[in-house]
């Protein structure tokens, strides 16, 4: 099937989608405030801190947001497209379900991704659009041809960076079926990607940097924006993110050829 067609049947699997989100307004709505009460805590933390400590090592309030809203921002992106990814061992391997997959005349890893379209990131990622405004205006960043075209590849990027990462750590349950601990224990490492870097020590900075990579999802690209010299690291998002996907996707089929069914 063309890239095109693969288009087309995604838009026809998002439209199945929303005919049962508005079927289930309710739980559509909790989903999006469950979101907005999680996000404002973390907030809150910060704005103690800052209370505290105005400069955290040379970084104000408003630019931390800058940096909480991009990763926000991507990491809302995996939840909605890829957040099958999470449950693939757990839900579809362990009950079967994942045969279906194998039987259609589509790539497998696509039917997977576009099974499950997942609402509950609306609200981060409106969340992470806000503090992004918010930052931009607050610290007057002009937003010149460039710099917007680099805000839009950036994300884009960051996105690709989170899913690239959820699949390569998903791959491990066509082994040990519930890969939800491989994917949390390299998931929950973006939280250090909320904050300037260079906070950490050394080795987290090389480990956010060139091992799990949420670095490029908000602090590089950050800086950038506010005029910081982070050197050539401001343009490695998008090499991060391809090459993620490249080893993810080419992990994910050596998985598959190693898969045999449950059978229940």
């Amino acid at each position: 099937m063309s890239f095109s067609g693969y288009l087309a049947l995604y838009w026809e699997f998002l439209i199945q989608r929303f005919k049962i989100l508005l079927e289930y307004q309710v739980n559509f709505l909790i989903g999006v405030a469950s979101t907005f009460f999680l996000q404002a805590t973390g907030l809150l933390a910060i704005w103690i801190v800052m209370r505290q400590v105005p400069l955290l090592a040379g970084w104000s309030f408003n630019q931390i947001l800058l940096i909480y809203g991009l990763v926000t921002i991507a990491s809302s992106i995996n939840q909605l497209f890829a957040d099958n990814l999470w449950i693939v061992g757990s839900v579809y391997i362990r009950t079967s379900q994942f045969d279906r997959f194998l039987v259609r005349p589509i790539n497998p890893l696509f039917h997977l991704l576009a099974d499950r379209f997942n609402q509950d990131g609306i609200g981060n990622l409106l969340i992470g659009l806000l503090l992004l405004i918010k930052a931009l205006v607050a610290l007057e960043i002009a937003l010149t041809p460039l710099k917007l075209l680099y805000l839009i590849v950036a994300i884009l990027s960051g996105g690709a960076i989170f899913i690239g990462l959820n699949l390569l750590t998903a791959v491990s349950a066509f082994w040990v079926i519930d890969s939800v601990p491989v994917t949390r224990a390299i998931f929950e490492t973006h939280t250090f990607a909320k904050y300037p870097l260079s906070i950490y020590g050394r080795g987290i900075t090389l480990l956010m940097t060139w091992l799990i990579p949420y670095g490029f999802t908000s602090f590089y690209p950050a800086s950038y924006l506010l005029g910081r010299d982070v050197g050539l690291l401001a343009w490695g998002g998008p090499l991060a993110a391809v090459t993620l996907l490249l080893i993810g996707y080419y992990a994910w089929q050596f998985g598959m050829r190693h898969y045999s069914s449950t059978g229940s």
